[in-house]
């Protein structure tokens, strides 16, 4: 009885506790930072290589749009309901408790799957410029100093992912600025005598590859935008989330499309399609190495090695937070124990914080236990579950509308409504299905397809034995 009365006691508080400290350029920056990465940085060569340059140019619009459905959906439900569980918490309501609570552990284990891998990945790099340090050092640092801006305050936790995000963004529009001058002859490139202009893009025809591969690559491109559904997570933290969170989606969106698309037109524009996946070993391999040496900007590989350091930075900063976040909210809905809700005294979930922590060790130990192997399930658990709770998304604000429309309320009486119902919600839930199926025909992920199919399994098993009745 003690333990329910603990439970109660914390639910009056936490909402006054959880401090609405975040505006709309927090939020902004929190999707960005989380969209950008390495998966733009090193892995759009790829893309690319596969597709050749227009259909990677279809395959990030089509990754865009969509992004921008799914968020759609949630920048409604978050208007709504604004709450530290987001989605997790929007399943249980409009699709029922049991899939909300596998939600949420799902989008914990997605951020916290990675979570150790990033920190592992910053300190190889670092290991790069000193080679006399252990790495391990460099991940004991990197895994202090996040765990420090997420326990301190959300006002510094965003604060800080303001800065990190930064560094990639300002990087990324420096590229496209510099490779558009080069584009067009404004400014020297390394083995063109004139203005290269477009021609590259159809080079080798409209598809050399054809058009499957624009489709076998939509996880990767899917995955690239992953982190824009940070804001439904941050909501219950946002001052006035009304007016912010609309804002941020639409800001962040239309950020992305341009960074990505204007990314990969300039790669394409500036290097043949077959090599520009390719280019040797780790950062160097980077298209954006490749382009900045041709134009003749010193230091390249240097640069970019740091970008892609506060790149996984950061996803660790925003992974860390999310994944604490949903843990809360299973604590203050009495599906884990009350311990898992208690709050520092700057409102941040510190329990939650340390167990997710603890979490992340195997994926620390990837690099000493079969890096290949463990890394490309862990990023294949990732990009799946991410797809599970895209689809989630979806589902929830489909079913909250209808629920909306027979209580006798119209999409006007909404401080925001996602457009063209039911339209946005239903191609939203198709194209992640697509997504997710693209992953099971894909041999190397079947590892990470079959324990994400375990795991969630163990979800509803967990759920329906213990915590149903307290729902």
């Amino acid at each position: 009885m003690q333990s329910s009365n603990s439970n109660t006691h914390q639910d009056q508080n936490a909402p006054q506790t959880l401090k609405r400290a975040m505006s709309t350029r927090h939020l902004v920056m929190l999707s960005l930072g989380g969209a950008i990465g390495t998966g733009l940085f090193l892995g759009s060569g790829e893309v690319i290589a596969q597709t050749g340059p227009i259909g990677a140019i279809l395959a990030y619009i089509l990754g865009g749009l969509i992004a921008y459905m799914v968020m759609l959906c949630l920048g409604e439900l978050a208007v709504h309901m604004p709450v530290a569980g987001s989605f997790g918490t929007y399943a249980k309501h409009y699709i029922g408790p049991g899939t909300g609570y596998m939600v949420s552990w799902l989008y914990w284990l997605t951020w916290t799957a990675t979570l150790g891998t990033e920190f592992t990945a910053a300190a190889l790099l670092m290991q790069e410029w000193f080679p006399h340090i252990s790495m391990w050092i460099w991940t004991i640092i990197f895994a202090v100093t996040i765990f420090g801006l997420n326990l301190s305050s959300t006002r510094i936790f965003a604060e800080s992912e303001f800065w990190l995000a930064l560094v990639k963004v300002v990087t990324v529009i420096a590229f496209i600025i510099l490779g558009l001058l080069a584009i067009f002859g404004l400014i020297p490139f390394e083995g063109k005598e004139s203005a290269p202009l477009f021609h590259n893009l159809t080079s080798h025809g409209w598809f050399p590859q054809g058009l499957i591969p624009i489709f076998t690559t939509m996880l990767i491109v899917n995955f690239a935008f992953s982190g824009t559904e940070l804001i439904g997570v941050a909501a219950g933290e946002t001052k006035d989330p009304a007016v912010n969170v609309p804002k941020a989606i639409n800001a962040a969106i239309w950020r992305l499309l341009i960074f990505f698309v204007g990314t990969i037109i300039v790669i394409s524009a500036l290097l043949p399609f077959e090599i520009a996946g390719l280019g040797g070993e780790g950062v160097s391999s980077s298209p954006f190495v490749t382009v900045f040496n041709y134009i003749g900007i010193p230091y390249a590989d240097d640069i970019i090695r740091f970008v892609i350091i506060t790149a996984l930075l950061s996803a660790a900063n925003s992974g860390l937070y999310a994944a604490s976040r949903m843990m809360w909210s299973l604590s203050d809905q009495r599906q884990l124990p009350s311990v898992f809700s208690k709050l520092s005294k700057g409102g941040t979930p510190i329990i939650a914080l340390v167990v997710t922590m603890f979490g992340a060790i195997p994926g620390l130990l990837s690099e000493h236990y079969a890096p290949e192997t463990i890394f490309k399930n862990l990023l294949g658990v990732a990009a799946f579950t991410m797809v599970i709770v895209w689809m989630c998304i979806c589902w929830s604000q489909f079913n909250f509308r209808r629920q909306w429309y027979k209580a006798g309320y119209t999409a006007k009486d909404l401080k925001f409504a996602a457009p063209l119902y039911p339209i946005v919600p239903i191609l939203g839930f198709v194209f992640c299905t697509i997504t997710g199926l693209s992953m099971a025909a894909d041999p190397e992920m079947h590892a990470g397809f079959i324990a994400c199919l375990i795991f969630i399994a163990g979800c509803y098993l967990s759920y329906y034995m213990f915590y149903r009745d307290r729902t």
